[in-house]
């Protein structure tokens, strides 16, 4: 139950002043003084007890009983087809049926109408899972600034100062395991992503994971004939996403919103360098430490060892 700001008495209050007048005998200018009220207060709440009980000290709505310049139920039936079988927005509504527009609103807002998204059905995307690790890794890069000595604005730094650069974080996400192989290098060439792609085949060996598969988005080095080379040269089949699709690549883009909330911003960092080694202990840590919400809460370690 919420009360007025402004209000002095709250329901416990009322109680207090019912319970001293009709149990202890108080007058109602008495408890309407030890209460800070008035008297015609304390007698309206303790007129209302009488007369209703104790859900009568409960706070009534201030809604109108009536109000005659309201639409009738025709009238906002009629906006309501015109809005999801025509499509149409408030002015034209307004044109059309000689009601003012702000009333439209009003009903739109009520019904849950008043943004043209909500006319369409909201699209599922399917979610699909791997069957074994191995079979399909998800590879993605993201922009990272360079440490700067001074900090950062996140953290209290000077807002204007020169840049140093951008690096990029290098990912590599098992799809069944989520098993997870991080970098972050000085740019995302085609060598450097190719350097990095036989890296990870290598860490994921090293967990007893051949990696068959890559899925990767449409940027500029998963689309140089080196890459595509590499590939072919260690047997990886590549895939690409839709373009402008980044959700078939989500559980990449899931990775790096978790790297940028538990890695790179979670601290101020001194230097490059202790960014670099405090990555290695994060990624360790989701592998073999952080539950999983995509896995129910295991590790991504526990599912290698099933």
């Amino acid at each position: 139950m919420r009360h007025h700001a402004s209000a002095r008495l709250t329901h416990h209050a009322r109680r207090v002043i019912v319970h001293r007048v009709i149990e202890d005998g108080w007058t109602i200018t008495r408890a309407a003084q030890a209460m800070g009220v008035s008297r015609q207060t304390a007698s309206k709440w303790v007129n209302r007890y009488r007369a209703g009980g104790d859900r009568a000290l409960l706070n009534r709505s201030t809604r109108p009983a009536c109000c005659p310049t309201r639409l009738s139920r025709r009238q906002e039936s009629q906006i309501l087809y015109l809005r999801v079988s025509r499509r149409w927005g408030p002015h034209r509504l307004s044109w059309e049926l000689g009601v003012p527009r702000s009333t439209i609103y009003a009903v739109l807002r009520r019904s849950n109408l008043s943004r043209l998204r909500s006319l369409e059905p909201r699209r599922v995307h399917p979610r699909y899972e791997w069957p074994h690790p191995g079979d399909l890794v998800h590879l993605d890069t993201k922009k990272l600034g360079r440490v700067h000595p001074r900090g950062s604005k996140r953290f209290g730094g000077p807002r204007n100062q020169p840049g140093l650069g951008l690096n990029s974080v290098h990912i590599a996400v098992d799809d069944h395991s989520r098993l997870a192989y991080v970098e972050e290098l000085p740019d995302e060439r085609p060598v450097t992503t190719a350097g990095f792609l036989i890296r990870a085949r290598a860490f994921y060996r090293s967990h007893g994971i051949e990696v068959a598969r890559i899925l990767t988005d449409n940027g500029n080095a998963y689309r140089s004939r080196f890459f595509a080379a590499v590939c072919s040269s260690i047997g990886i089949r590549h895939f690409r996403t839709k373009t402008y699709s980044p959700q078939t690549n989500g559980k990449a883009e899931a990775m790096v919103k978790i790297l940028l909330n538990g890695w790179a911003y979670s601290q101020l960092y001194r230097s490059g360098e202790e960014r670099v080694e405090a990555l290695a202990d994060f990624v360790d840590f989701y592998n073999h430490r952080r539950p999983h919400g995509g896995l129910n809460g295991a590790r991504p370690i526990d599912r290698i060892r099933q």
